[in-house]
């Protein structure tokens, strides 16, 4: 698939952590709205999240590669792919709320895709159940291998 026009990614850096933390708020920003929050308790809360999430990537994923999504050189989501032997992991793939729906995540998934297959291997990933992204990831041939409480983990075998 085709590289959508001015899309392209960089390694992250330490500079990108305020961006970062606006990315992952923007995934979940309307979980807090039911809540009746001011903006302060919603970003101490967002940050003490942010902060755990970070921590769990850096420890359970410190080799997988972490990429900025760029829009003409502007950041505008980030992902994780861990990618060992046997399987590929697809950690986190994100996008800020306005540049959703615009076929970016479905050509970075597809390009993940194609190098699976190149090396043979599957990719497997994690998705909140309530996440809308599970029909892209059906629709791209994975199917769930299991759930718990909150999400269903998924995967693709090579050749699917």
């Amino acid at each position: 698939m085709n590289s959508p026009a001015n899309v392209t990614l960089r390694p992250c850096t330490p500079d990108d952590q305020d961006f970062l933390f606006q990315l992952y708020s923007s995934t979940r920003i309307h979980e807090l709205a039911p809540l009746g929050w001011n903006p302060a308790q919603q970003e101490m809360f967002l940050r003490m999240q942010w902060a755990a999430q970070q921590r769990w990537y850096e420890m359970a994923y410190a080799a997988a590669s972490h990429q900025i999504i760029c829009l003409e050189g502007r950041p505008i989501g980030r992902i994780m792919v861990l990618r060992e032997p046997a399987k590929f992991q697809l950690v986190d793939i994100s996008l800020l709320t306005e540049h959703r729906g615009h076929g970016i995540g479905a050509w970075l998934l597809s390009d993940l895709i194609a190098e699976s297959e190149q090396a043979g291997v599957p990719v497997g990933l994690q998705v909140l159940k309530n996440n809308p992204a599970i029909h892209l990831y059906e629709r791209s041939g994975f199917v769930r291998t299991g759930a718990d409480e909150m999400y269903y983990q998924m995967e693709r075998k090579s050749g699917d």
